[in-house]
């Protein structure tokens, strides 16, 4: 192949791979985060491993690399690239894999059994674009307990870790066959060490009155009882979930105690829990109705249309 054939294929090669991401970004205009490369950083920022281990060189599966240390905004979450200006240096990696040339070995960061780039972006997007199975790697790994399952979202993968969460919290502490209550669950990470924290500083209070030290089963218990139900039942009859529609009861717990605290902070101890939840559930309210009134002027017409004739029927 001459070289004006190779520069003819590479630039075609690179122009449909950038029209993917632009469908790719086009299909997913509603939940645009579905559609955006994972960042090393964010992840770390929820799992908190360890401690940092090189590896060496390894065989990686393409596949398993679902996120980059600095170049996640300019590659989409298939790694397709959406900026013009790596063009250049994307064709070049396309055409030495025309001309069956060995490139160096990518540098990744491992964390959770995924993979994320240190260096080596575009030979990722190309090995992508054409279908490539393997590549070698140099690897740093990061250790952490939970192992993770590929993704291509920021959504998915925190799920994973929440589920995580609660299968430690549960086996270590046997909170549900405690207490029955096998529902606690939270939209957000790192929730089941504060409800950890809340048993344990109750659990201090409870035995500054006794004798004889309650145990950690007992304090579990009593929190649940004496603490957490009666929040759970303020936010049921202050109807709080409605302003919160995509999170849960245990949310809320979280959050109102700490609406609570500022509260009580400003204003004094004696601050009553009801006529916070009661302030709490304005602004929830209005906050959701903004969001939802974003998220229907985002619709298509013919959304809005069908939104419309549901609501007359």
């Amino acid at each position: 192949m001459s070289t004006m054939n190779f520069a003819a294929q590479t630039s075609d090669d690179f122009n449909r791979a950038k029209t993917k991401a632009i469908v790719n970004e086009i299909q997913h205009f509603l939940k645009p985060d579905e559609a955006k490369l994972i960042s090393f950083y964010d992840l770390k920022e929820l799992l908190h491993p360890d401690n940092e281990t090189y590896v060496g060189m390894k065989t990686v599966p393409v596949a398993s690399i679902v996120g980059s240390e600095g170049r996640y905004n300019d590659f989409d979450n298939m790694f397709f690239p959406k900026r013009s200006h790596l063009k250049n240096r994307w064709e070049s990696i396309d055409r030495a894999h025309l001309q069956n040339i060995i490139l160096p070995p990518i540098s990744l960061y491992e964390i959770g059994g995924l993979y994320f780039v240190r260096d080596g972006n575009h030979r990722v997007s190309v090995a992508r674009a054409r279908g490539i199975e393997f590549i070698d790697a140099e690897v740093i790994s990061l250790r952490t307990e939970i192992r993770l399952k590929p993704g291509y979202t920021m959504k998915y993968l925190l799920k994973q870790i929440i589920q995580y969460e609660k299968r430690v919290f549960y086996s270590e502490t046997a909170f549900g066959d405690i207490t029955d209550d096998w529902s606690l669950d939270f939209t957000t990470a790192g929730q089941y060490d504060v409800i950890y924290n809340h048993i344990l500083t109750h659990k201090y209070y409870k035995n500054l009155n006794n004798i004889e030290e309650i145990s950690l089963t007992d304090s579990i218990m009593s929190w649940y009882n004496t603490v957490y139900m009666p929040v759970v039942d303020t936010i049921y009859r202050h109807r709080l979930m409605k302003a919160f529609r995509h999170r849960t009861v245990s949310d809320l717990y979280v959050w109102l105690l700490k609406y609570w605290e500022d509260f009580k902070a400003k204003y004094g101890e004696d601050t009553p829990l009801d006529s916070v939840a009661g302030n709490f559930g304005e602004t929830g309210d209005s906050l959701f109705a903004k969001i939802e009134r974003l998220k229907n002027r985002l619709k298509s017409p013919w959304q809005r249309k069908t939104i419309i004739r549901k609501n007359k029927t």
